[in-house]
């Protein structure tokens, strides 16, 4: 399986804040609940290509 990096953007803010490896076979784009340092607080990141 080939995998891949994509960056985990906040919902709220849209800053870039994290980065992580998927498989390049899901469908479903990645939602996490993750700390947003500019928001201070755990915000929604979606993920979005490089």
């Amino acid at each position: 399986m080939a995998r891949e990096y994509v960056t985990l953007e906040c919902t709220v803010c849209g800053s870039r804040n994290y980065r992580t490896q998927l498989e390049t076979r899901g469908d479903a784009k990645l939602r996490l609940k993750k700390f947003c340092p500019n928001e201070r607080k755990h915000t929604e990141h979606r993920e979005r290509k490089k």
